[in-house]
């Protein structure tokens, strides 16, 4: 079996990890936006979203910018 960091590093570095990232903020985002709405803050432009799922991270090992 493999150790505990060997499996954790893999697991980081999947794109399952990357979709789970990305769920994670958008959830975190939108509950802020509730909370920011609540308190009365004002409502926010409309804009066009940032695809987050189809955008594919590249590793500095791999070349890629971090």
């Amino acid at each position: 079996m493999k150790d505990f960091e060997a499996s954790f590093s893999d697991f980081i570095d999947s794109t399952e990890y990357d979709k789970a990232e990305g769920t994670v903020f958008s959830l975190v985002r939108m509950a802020y936006k509730a909370g920011w709405l609540a308190a009365g803050g004002d409502p926010l432009a409309a804009t066009k979203a940032m695809p987050f799922f189809d955008a594919k991270y590249t590793s500095p090992s791999e070349g890629g910018e971090a």
